[in-house]
C-alpha cells in the first residue's frame, strides 16, 4: 500500500486511554513543543562547584543601581547570595538567643566541645550557630584558639542542659583538656523550618526516634509547614521574610563595599510574624501578607490580615493621616496562601479566593475586591504571572488563570496531575505546599514543580505552553525556578536528600542520610544550555529524554476491524544532533500490554537513527501501533518533524 502519513496534534493527552487517543501524545518526559513540534529541552550547568546546605524554597533576581546581578536563594537552613559565579552567605543571626561571655569545654583527643552559656540558649540539635569574640584560651589545657571558632560555622550536635550544648570540632583536642575556659560569643543562626511539611498536633508528629512513643506535642514546638522564604526587591535593596517570621533586608554593593560580608538584619518597624512580604512595585509599598494584627505581638498572628507600610518607607506601618500606612481583613477563605504582582495590581489569594489589590491613591489609597471564588491557591510559590494574565496551580484540584476575570484552564494532563489514586505520580497533597511555579520566557512556559504521591519531596513537573496552548508532564525536580530575566538563561535548584551540602561549611554537620537531623543540599543550575546535563563535581549526565504517541489503528473497513502490517517507516526529524532512537510498539487488544521485539519474528525497535537515515525497514503486526522516540546518550538532541509508514491490513486476527 502507499506510504500514510502519521499526523500526531502537540501537547499531551493523559485523560483518554492510548487507543482514545488515537493522533495524539500520551506520554513523555523532557520534552516541550515548539511550533507544535515536539523537541528535547535544553541542558543545565552547575553554578557553582559547591551545593547548599539544605532545601532551597525560594529564589529572586534582581539588579542594583550600578547594575550589579544577583540571585537570593533561601533554604530551610539558610539565606545566600549568588554573585558573579560564588555564594555568599548572609543568613541572619537571631539576636533573641545570641550570648556573650560563653565558655568551652574540652577533652584530650576529643573533638567534641562543650559551650556553656551564661543563660539558657534555647537552642536546639541541628541549629546552625558561629562564633566571634573568642580568646583567652589556657595552654596548655587546650590548643584550640580563637581562629578555630570565629566565623566558623557548627551544627548543633547535643543539648546535655539548658546552658550547654555541645559542637564538633575538625580536629580533636591536643592539649590536656580544658573546664569552663575562655570566653566567646554565641551567634545562631535564624532557624527557618524543617525541610518537609509536618501536618498535625500532637502524638506522631515530629520524625521517628526524636524522643518516646506516646509522648504529645505541643502547639508552639510543632512547626507545620516547610521551612520557606518570600524574596523580592525593594528598589536595590532585598526583603527577605522567614515564612511565619521576621522579615530581613539586605543591601547590595552599591549601598556597602563589604556587602558580601554582611549579613540580613531585621527590617526596623516591620511585624515580627509575617506568612509572606511582597513588594507592591507600582507605588513602592511593602507588603506583609498574613501577620500581626498588633505589630511586635505574635500571638496577634492572622493568616487573613494584611498590613502594608507607608509609600517609600518599609519601616513605617502605624497608619495616620499625612502617610499611606494600611491594613486590610480579608473575609473569603481561612488563611492567605501566595500574592503576586500583575498587570496594575497585587493579585492575593487565599485557600478558597483571589482578591484584586490595587493603588488608587489618598485618602484610600488602596481599593480591594474580590474577583474569584473555588479558586484557592495550593502553594504560596504556585502561582506566576506573564504578559497580563497570573496563573496559578489551585488545591481545588485544576489550574486557573486572571486577565480580568478568573478562569478554569482546560487541561489534558489534570486527572494524571491531581489523581493520586492508584496512581503514584499524582499529587502529593499532605506536602502540595512545596510546590515551585515559574515562567519560562524563551519558550513560553508555565511550569508548576511538585511532590508525587510517594514523596515528600518536588520530584516531578506539569508545563503549560500557553502560546500552543498545550500541557506536557515530566520527573524534572526543581524546588526553585527563576525566569531569565536578569540573567540570560533561568536558574533553578534541585533539592536532593543524598548527600550533604557543601556551603557554606559547616563543622560536624550531618551526613547520615537516615538522620533526622540531615539537611539534604540543593544544586543550583543553569537552564537552557547545550544538551547535557553538568555537574558541580565537574561531571557530564546525558538527559534522557523520550515521547509516545496514542495508538494508531487501520481504518478500512472499519477502525480496527482488520490488523496492520508496517513493513517499513520513513522518519522526518526537523534537527537531530547524535542519534535518536524509535520504537514501534504493538498490541491486538486495548487491554493488552503494548509490546515491542527487535529479535524475529517481529522487529519493532528500537532503531537508531542518524541525520542519514532515509528508511527503516521493520516487521510490525497488530491491531494497534504506537510510536515513541526517545534518546539516552550524552550530546544528544532531537527536534521530531513526523513519520510516514508503510502499513498495509493484514486479517482480523
Amino acid at each position: 500500500m502507499a506510504l500514510k502519513l502519521l499526523n500526531i496534534k502537540p501537547g499531551f493527552n493523559k485523560q483518554f486511554t492510548a487507543s482514545g487517543a488515537e493522533g495524539q501524545w500520551i506520554d513523555g518526559d523532557n520534552v516541550r513543543f515548539r511550533y507544535g513540534l515536539p523537541e528535547k529541552i535544553g541542558g543545565w550547568q552547575s553554578l557553582v562547584n559547591a551545593t547548599l546546605v539544605g532545601a532551597a524554597r525560594a529564589q529572586h533576581t534582581w539588579t542594583d543601581l550600578e547594575g550589579r546581578k544577583y540571585a537570593a536563594i533561601g533554604t530551610n537552613k539558610l539565606l545566600v547570595v549568588y554573585y558573579e559565579g560564588d555564594f555568599y552567605d548572609i543568613t541572619p543571626i537571631d539576636t533573641t538567643k545570641s550570648q556573650t561571655s560563653c565558655n568551652i569545654t574540652t577533652t584530650n583527643a576529643s573533638a567534641t566541645v562543650t559551650i556553656t552559656t551564661p543563660a539558657p540558649h534555647d537552642l536546639e540539635i541541628g541549629d546552625l550557630i558561629t562564633f566571634e569574640n573568642a580568646g583567652s584560651f589556657t595552654s596548655p589545657d587546650t590548643d584550640y584558639t580563637s581562629v578555630d571558632f570565629d566565623d566558623v560555622v557548627f551544627e548543633i550536635k547535643t543539648t546535655p542542659t539548658t546552658t550547654t550544648f555541645t559542637i564538633t570540632m575538625p580536629t580533636v583536642e591536643t592539649g590536656t583538656g580544658a573546664t569552663n575556659d575562655g570566653t566567646l560569643d554565641v551567634l545562631p543562626y535564624v532557624v527557618i523550618g524543617p525541610a518537609i511539611e509536618t501536618y498535625g498536633y500532637g502524638w506522631g508528629v515530629l520524625t521517628w526516634g526524636f524522643s518516646t512513643w506516646g509522648t504529645g506535642r505541643s502547639a508552639s514546638s510543632v512547626t507545620l509547614e516547610a521551612g520557606s522564604w518570600s524574596l523580592d526587591n525593594y528598589g536595590q535593596k532585598l526583603i527577605a521574610t522567614i515564612q511565619a517570621g521576621k522579615t530581613f533586608e539586605w543591601d547590595p554593593i552599591a549601598v556597602s563595599g563589604s556587602a558580601l560580608q554582611t549579613r540580613a538584619t531585621v527590617l526596623t518597624g516591620a511585624p515580627t510574624k509575617s506568612y509572606m512580604t511582597i513588594v507592591s512595585d507600582r507605588d513602592r509599598h511593602l507588603f506583609h501578607m498574613g501577620t500581626e494584627t498588633t505589630i511586635g505581638t505574635t500571638s496577634s498572628y492572622n493568616r487573613m490580615f494584611i498590613r502594608f507600610s507607608n509609600q517609600e518607607d518599609p519601616e513605617v506601618y502605624a497608619p495616620t493621616a499625612t502617610n499611606t500606612a494600611g491594613t486590610f481583613q480579608l473575609d473569603a477563605g481561612s488563611k492567605i496562601v501566595g500574592a503576586i504582582n500583575a498587570k496594575d495590581y497585587l493579585l492575593v489569594l487565599t485557600d478558597t479566593s483571589a482578591f484584586a489589590l490595587q493603588f488608587v491613591g489618598p485618602p484610600y489609597v488602596f481599593s480591594l475586591r474580590q474577583v474569584g471564588t473555588n479558586c484557592g491557591l495550593i502553594g504560596k510559590h504556585a502561582v506566576t504571572y506573564s504578559n497580563g494574565i497570573t496563573y496559578w496551580m489551585s488545591n481545588e484540584g485544576g489550574f486557573f488563570a486572571y486577565d480580568g476575570t478568573v478562569k478554569s484552564i482546560p487541561c489534558l494532563v489534570e486527572d494524571f496531575v491531581f489523581n493520586n489514586n492508584n496512581n503514584t505520580v499524582g499529587l502529593n497533597y499532605d506536602a502540595s505546599e512545596i510546590t515551585y511555579s515559574s515562567h519560562n520566557t524563551l519558550y513560553s512556559e508555565i511550569n508548576w514543580f511538585y511532590p508525587s504521591k510517594d514523596s515528600l519531596q518536588i520530584n516531578r513537573v506539569v508545563t503549560y505552553n500557553y502560546k500552543e496552548n498545550v500541557w506536557t508532564t515530566g520527573t524534572l525536580a526543581r524546588s526553585t525556578y527563576e525566569d531569565s530575566a536578569v540573567y540570560s538563561n533561568p536558574q533553578a535548584t534541585q533539592y536532593t536528600r543524598t548527600a550533604a551540602g557543601t556551603f557554606p561549611v559547616v563543622q560536624g554537620l550531618t551526613t547520615d542520610v537516615n538522620s533526622d537531623y540531615f539537611a539534604g543540599s540543593s544544586i543550583y543550575y543553569e537552564h537552557e544550555v547545550g544538551t547535557n546535563e553538568l555537574t558541580y563535581t565537574g561531571g557530564t549526565n546525558a538527559i534522557s529524554a523520550y515521547i509516545r504517541s496514542g495508538d494508531y489503528s487501520m481504518h478500512d473497513a472499519g477502525d480496527g476491524e482488520f490488523l496492520l502490517k508496517v513493513r517499513r517507516f520513513i522518519p522526518d526529524f526537523k534537527a537531530l544532533t547524535g542519534n535518536a532512537k524509535v520504537t514501534l510498539f504493538f498490541s491486538d487488544y486495548p487491554v493488552d500490554t503494548a509490546a515491542s521485539s527487535n529479535t524475529l519474528p517481529s522487529i519493532t525497535g528500537p532503531f537508531t537513527i542518524s541525520s542519514s537515515t532515509d528508511k527503516v525497514d521493520t516487521r510490525v503486526r497488530g491491531r494497534l501501533v504506537s510510536l515513541k522516540i526517545e534518546n539516552d546518550a550524552i550530546n544528544q538532541s532531537w527536534r521530531y518533524g513526523t513519520l510516514r509508514l508503510d502499513v498495509q491490513p493484514d486479517g482480523r486476527r
